[in-house]
């Protein structure tokens, strides 16, 4: 069964980035990103294709989503609507959705499990993660990461989950409100 998740990183403000580039150079948080979709499909617009400084993804199937019929993005995967996206990453255990802005909040309705690196800055941006819902997300995992030499910033490795999935779930809607 497919457990959908999305992974990104932002400021304290939300910031996703600004001019089709990342926020600032994290190595921690490029680490982290790598370890948890290593082996498993990424689901991304055109222009994150575009910004990826190495394409495609290596041992990902990486799957970008665009309205340019004409689009060459090979070698990856092409769609052209969300639901085509599904479709092609159904019978996988888990498919990574990793930007940008449009494409988060296309999907944030149809995730399980949100993988969000807080970084403890605010930023000039221009793109924008959506509002995280806190009726609709519980935090399951939350890691302080302290600032060093590599990493300008502290940040916060934080772990969410749908808690629609459990709402249906006999038993359990009185612990959860």
């Amino acid at each position: 069964m497919l457990n959908l998740c999305m992974i990104a990183a932002v400021g304290k403000n939300l910031e996703l980035g600004k001019n089709n580039q990342l926020l600032c150079y994290l190595p921690a948080d490029l680490k982290r990103f790598k370890a948890i979709t290593l082996g498993y499909p990424v689901i991304m617009g055109d222009k994150t294709w575009e910004s990826l400084p190495i394409k495609p993804l290596p041992n990902r199937r990486n799957i970008v989503i665009t309205l340019n019929q004409d689009a060459d993005y090979s070698p990856c995967e092409i769609v052209h609507t969300i639901n085509d996206a599904i479709e092609l990453v159904k019978e996988e255990e888990k498919a990574f959705i990793i930007g940008g802005a449009t494409i988060y909040k296309l999907f944030m309705d149809r995730i399980e499990t949100l993988y969000l690196t807080r970084i403890d800055a605010e930023f000039d941006a221009d793109v924008f993660f959506p509002e995280i819902d806190s009726n609709q997300w519980t935090l399951i995992e939350d890691e302080f990461y302290e600032k060093d030499e590599k990493n300008e910033f502290g940040l916060r490795f934080q772990v969410y989950r749908n808690c629609r999935q459990f709402c249906g779930m006999p038993g359990l809607q009185n612990v959860l409100l």
